[in-house]
């Protein structure tokens, strides 16, 4: 594998896209990232215009994406921070060309046809997209670190979903849940993860001193959720909501497991299983998790409480949604497919 490599980012002008650019321009393993812009960023030159507080540091030049300007600048790596439908009308095209992508949006993530309905993708092609989609690799290293390795096309996961997805797998892997009693998600994410684009519900009059649900049993993450832990609808319930602060997620989760166990016991099957996972720190039992610990880090951080009973237990997991959740684990991904160590450049 290269020793440095030339990423490039489209989408660097929204928040997940310059938390990416800003990883990347000092990743110890990247050349400067090459920042490119869409139509909708017509006029600007510089990301500084955009984010002043980055002024001062030799420049972030934005050009217009161009296939051509890609080749000519040896891209290794394509990042797209772009909407859904604009990445599944891109991918395609990327893989022609044979440069690898991390894809941030929702486009690449699911497998399952009922699971996509809630995009609405219209595909050119629909049969070179079924098969992008079959070659796909969903973008946890904790659970597809193998896969990862050798990926074209990873589709960075979700930010709600890497919390809950995280925070249960090693415990439905090991067999230890309860899955016809049901699992309830109840998760609480900040303005940030609904992204740039300004709508009614995130202007400031509408949040601040608010905390609301939304999209119930209907979120674009739920399909995610119930691939990556082989579950179905019916033993699953997710319920966002919306935190009226810039950054952060934390979900809580309730469950019950299928005999009585002990805390040390479940907290040992959490370590073992992420062992060799830097960016998920397993909490003592007991104690739990907030948003404060691990913003501005790459980490997903969980804690539990076992009930009297030691059958009901409740997992609290905490992340920051424009790191762990988006812009750190797409470039944890990179580390994984150019055989690095998956802390480079996020410490």
């Amino acid at each position: 594998m290269p020793a440095i490599i030339q990423p490039a980012v489209v989408g660097a002008t929204g928040y997940a896209g310059f938390e990416l650019a800003r990883l990347l321009y000092r990743h110890p393993r990247s050349k400067k990232p090459v920042l490119f812009t869409r139509d909708t960023d017509d006029g600007l030159a510089q990301l500084d215009e955009v984010y002043p507080h980055i002024s001062g540091n030799g420049g972030f030049p934005l050009q217009p994406f161009e296939w051509k300007a890609l080749r000519a600048q040896g891209v290794d790596v394509l990042f797209l921070a772009t909407p859904h439908e604009v990445s599944r009308e891109w991918v395609p095209e990327a893989m022609r060309h044979g440069v690898r992508v991390v894809d941030l949006s929702g486009a690449w993530r699911l497998l399952q046809r009922e699971s996509r309905a809630v995009y609405d993708f219209h595909d050119g092609d629909p049969a070179a997209a079924e098969q992008l989609t079959s070659q796909a690799v969903y973008g946890i290293p904790e659970l597809h670190r193998e896969r990862l390795k050798t990926a074209e096309l990873v589709a960075n996961a979700g930010c709600y979903s890497t919390s809950i997805i995280l925070a249960l797998a090693p415990l439905i892997r090991a067999g230890l849940v309860d899955l016809d009693h049901g699992i309830v998600c109840d998760s609480k994410s900040g303005v940030s993860g609904a992204g740039k684009q300004p709508t009614q519900k995130t202007h400031f009059i509408e949040v601040a001193e608010n905390f609301s649900a939304y999209s119930v049993f209907n979120h674009r993450h739920t399909g995610e959720i119930l691939e990556q832990l082989g579950l179905s609808a019916e033993q699953l319930i997710f319920t966002p909501h919306l935190l009226p602060i810039p950054r952060g997620i934390l979900s809580t989760i309730y469950l019950r497991l299928k005999s009585p166990a002990e805390a040390h016991d479940v907290e040992a099957c959490m370590k073992t299983f992420y062992a060799s996972s830097p960016w998920v720190r397993i909490f003592p039992a007991g104690k739990l998790p907030q948003i404060q610990y691990s913003l501005h880090s790459n980490y997903c951080d969980v804690g539990f409480v076992l009930a009297p009973d030691r059958r009901r237990a409740v997992i609290v997991s905490c992340l920051d949604n424009l790191m762990k959740g988006a812009a750190g684990q797409a470039v944890q991904n990179m580390n994984v497919m150019f055989g690095w160590s998956e802390e480079e450049g996020l410490r």
